[in-house]
């Protein structure tokens, strides 16, 4: 599936000789000319950027293009995690992984779970670990463990063959968490505003 692209005219680029001109706290300034709009464009330190073309006259706004193009972007990305149909990854495991290996798939069972993905989690045995199967029942279980009520288990634990096999999915829980951690994210204070308050101190 091909990445949606966003693209506006920009500035001198714009090829309407009217536009309709939004200004940059969101109030209607009427229809202007082009070069009006630029004008007041120019005068604020912004762009003019045409929303929308197809309008009669286009309509344009006046902005920073930088902010404006990173909140359409954002919106996007929203509008296609809302509409985002639910994915079955999966992560593999051998009954005696190390520490490094099991933290580095533990991220990104994380990742999948954050985007609203279910996981199938394999434990892979090879010729006589199959005597040691209560090692990957323990492996399974530290792992549901690690996300704790974030995890529902949709499939419980079961061989398949050489493969012990076990499916989870987030939980209402661990997206209500990712969104107070974004939020959070979000309004924390700069290391420099950090660092003003410890030498005010």
């Amino acid at each position: 599936m091909a990445r949606q692209k966003l693209y506006w005219r920009l500035n001198e680029r714009i090829n309407a000789p009217m536009v309709r001109v939004i200004d940059e706290n969101g109030k209607q300034i009427g229809v202007l000319k082009k070069e009006e709009a630029l004008a007041k464009a120019k005068k604020a330190g912004m762009d003019l950027i045409e929303i929308a073309p197809k309008a009669k006259p286009p309509v344009a706004k006046i902005a920073d293009f930088g902010k404006f193009k990173y909140r359409e972007e954002k919106k996007l990305r929203a509008q296609k995690s809302k509409s985002k149909t639910p994915e079955l990854k999966e992560i593999r495991f051998s009954p005696f992984i190390g520490d490094a290996d099991y933290q580095t798939r533990l991220e990104r069972v994380k990742e999948f779970l954050s985007d609203k993905d279910k996981v199938r989690l394999v434990v892979k045995f090879k010729g006589r670990q199959m005597g040691s199967k209560q090692f990957g029942y323990s492996l399974l279980r530290k792992v549901l463990e690690e996300f704790g009520d974030k995890a529902a288990v949709d499939m419980e634990p079961k061989f398949l063959g050489r493969h012990l096999v076990m499916i989870i999915s987030p939980t209402s829980k661990g997206k209500k968490d990712k969104e107070t951690e974004d939020a959070e994210a979000k309004n924390a204070p700069s290391p420099k505003a950090i660092k003003g308050k410890q030498k005010n101190a």
